[in-house]
């Protein structure tokens, strides 16, 4: 399939000088980008054609973007929107959400799955990075609906899946990795230091290497969880995580709200990816992450959204807004996290912090991931810095066109490859079984 994005604006790509920025036509073939170059004058429209191309996208002056990528959620969770909300963590786990997830079923995951998917794509995310139970049915509504993702089948040491959840991971990341076409990645997730012990996680480590796949895993969310492993182990998690082999694999930390300055020296020494979770943290009260530190270290961070449990959008656009604004505030600093560090947050960072190549930016031989914006809202008006009105005056409801792999997959309003009502009724019909 060739498809030719003609008349959009690109912006600057990393000081990169394989992409003009401006006015351009992005041409993509067989999934990836082919080349981006200064937009056709309307004199010269032969290279347009429809007898060139197999599909011509007038982009009509629309701003061009690398997909969004959710970097950390939990998709089956999406059922449980609004059920425990205004609580903190531990409560809102423990007498919320653990009991009612015990009487989820693969079913119930497949179509709360479709429901965040939806969702994601109609508001620009074009990949996520997910971990729950039930991984076989999100992995096929993922295979359906045509998002990019990795995929963790969420462990726990204690009060949990134990051993035969870890037994479910390993099969899943080796029947599902390189799935959908390439674009199902996998991890194995082991939920946190304070749920898996030493003695598991020297399990979780062994597997991971020998199947050659990365570690997710939450880290430092709250004060009572450093308490705790601090209280046990005489450490903080992350040097928890460091002391039982962890860190000698590649790792996505995601949280990190209570980290110490030893921990950020310890994450750079071991390429730790990070992924903030501002509005899920924000919420459930665990605090704010020390991210100008985390920049300053030079460390891959991504954006998240955590579940619509604890959050309740998984809206990637407020996600950027708010990791700008919320340091800014605390700093009492206007020039920390600027608009350019946001927005690579919720792009080429999430996709490193998942650990995916050529994937987050839109450059030849990338991904073919791109979504397209209007910027004719009265929002944007006066247009002086798309760059910087991407993440301060940006919407989901913006998007107008998104773009997974070279294949279309929302267009003016429309989802492509998921029917909206068809999943609406399943997720009622999955909530009122559960009483909620």
């Amino acid at each position: 399939m060739r498809i030719l994005v003609s008349d959009v604006i690109n912006l600057p790509q990393d000081n990169s000088k394989e992409a003009p920025e401006g006015r351009v036509d992005i041409g993509i073939e067989d999934g990836r980008i082919s080349f981006i170059r200064e937009h056709a004058p309307d004199e010269d429209q032969a290279a347009c054609s429809p007898e060139t191309w197999d599909q011509v996208i007038e982009g009509r002056g629309r701003l061009a973007l690398p997909g969004l990528v959710n970097a950390h959620t939990h998709l089956g969770m999406t059922l449980l929107r609004g059920y425990g909300d205004d609580l903190p963590l531990m409560v809102w786990l423990q007498e919320k959400m653990w009991p009612i997830e015990d009487q989820l079923t693969a079913e119930d995951v497949y179509w709360a799955s479709l429901l965040a998917i939806g969702e994601m794509l109609r508001g620009g995310v074009t990949t996520c990075g997910d971990m729950y139970f039930h991984m076989e049915a999100t992995a096929r509504a993922v295979a359906e609906a045509g998002i990019r993702a990795s995929l963790s089948r969420g462990v726990q040491g204690v009060s949990g899946s134990g051993l035969r959840g870890l037994d479910e991971a390993v099969r899943f990341c080796r029947e599902w990795e390189a799935g959908a076409d390439g674009r199902i990645t996998t991890m194995l997730g082991p939920h946190a230091p304070f749920t898996c012990p030493p003695e598991f996680l020297h399990k979780v480590v062994d597997w991971a290497g020998y199947l050659d796949v990365p570690i997710h895993i939450h880290v430092a969310e709250t004060v009572a969880e450093v308490s705790q492993i601090r209280q046990d182990y005489g450490m903080t998690p992350l040097e928890m995580l460091g002391a039982n082999g962890v860190l000698d694999l590649p790792v996505m930390a995601v949280h990190c709200v209570h980290m110490q300055e030893t921990d950020f020296k310890l994450a750079a020494d071991k390429d730790v990816r990070i992924v903030h979770c501002p509005s899920s943290n924000m919420k459930l009260g665990s605090g704010i992450m020390p991210l100008p530190e985390m920049l300053a270290e030079e460390l891959a961070i991504g954006l998240g959204t955590d579940s619509a449990a604890s959050n309740n959008k998984l809206d990637l656009w407020e996600e950027m807004r708010l990791a700008s604004l919320i340091h800014k505030a605390t700093a009492q600093d206007a020039t920390v996290v600027p608009a350019s560090a946001a927005l690579e947050m919720a792009t080429f960072g999430g996709a490193k912090a998942l650990f995916l190549e050529g994937v987050g930016r839109l450059l030849p031989g990338w991904v073919g991931d791109l979504i397209l914006v209007d910027m004719e809202g009265l929002h944007w008006q006066p247009l002086s810095n798309p760059q910087a009105s991407a993440v301060y005056s940006g919407q989901r409801t913006d998007v107008s066109l998104v773009m997974v792999d070279g294949r279309i997959v929302y267009e003016e309003g429309e989802l492509l490859t998921i029917d909206e009502d068809r999943v609406r009724y399943h997720v009622h019909k999955s909530a009122a079984r559960l009483g909620l």
